[in-house]
């Protein structure tokens, strides 16, 4: 197993732990990567676009003139798709676009982009996460003693705290062991984890 360095909020080293191997350093092949982060991105699409067909817009009671003797193509109906204000043929209608992946494939593509932060040297693990007060100043100080300007802290639960102060911090996400998810990690080029989440995730990833 590897070992890494355990630090405090000011960024000083406070101890060491190691690294699960089966966690944090597995091979990583991006096309599992690929098909999970499509997968996410697939589930969070609203589907809701709607267009009316002819049988919908409002109107069209009336033959809009005779069939015959005025000289002008035969129209049954102002509510045909070649009409302007018409209705809309093989328009979009609302969908769910979401599917799923085998759940093996999910924690093997988790346990991918965890190696991949490890394998950057952009892995950073903290004894623990607390904020002396509920402030978004508070927590971009505590990033800055990283020089962080971009990272997905992972905590042991969901603490309101570190949520709340985070939540208006432009480039950081804080999420629970619970959420963690292939797209965010990947999106956020560094990935902050509190020291208790180590055994949540092996829990987790390791069933």
């Amino acid at each position: 197993m590897a070992v890494c360095d355990v630090v405090n909020t000011s960024a000083e080293k406070v101890g060491e732990v190691e690294l699960n191997d089966a966690l944090f350093n597995v091979k990583v092949k991006n096309s599992v990567l690929h098909d999970v982060v499509c997968m996410q991105r697939a589930n969070r699409r609203a589907g809701n676009a709607c267009t009316k067909t002819r049988g919908e817009v409002r109107g069209g009671g009336a033959k809009p003139w005779r069939q015959k003797g005025t000289g002008r193509a035969r129209s049954g109906s102002r509510t045909s798709p070649v009409w302007r204000g018409g209705g809309t043929t093989f328009g979009p209608r609302p969908r769910d676009y979401g599917y799923k992946l085998p759940k093996k494939v999910r924690r093997l593509a988790l346990r991918m982009a965890l190696s991949t932060r490890n394998g950057e040297g952009n892995l950073v693990v903290v004894d623990n996460l607390i904020l002396p007060a509920m402030k978004t100043k508070e927590f971009v100080e505590v990033m800055r003693n990283f020089q962080f300007k971009d990272c997905l802290v992972v905590t042991g639960s969901d603490d309101p705290m570190i949520t709340k102060s985070a939540r208006n911090a432009v480039g950081y996400k804080v999420l629970p062991v619970a959420g963690l998810n292939v797209f965010d990690i990947l999106k956020h080029s560094k990935l902050m984890l509190v020291q208790e989440s180590l055994a949540q995730l092996e829990e987790r990833l390791m069933v």
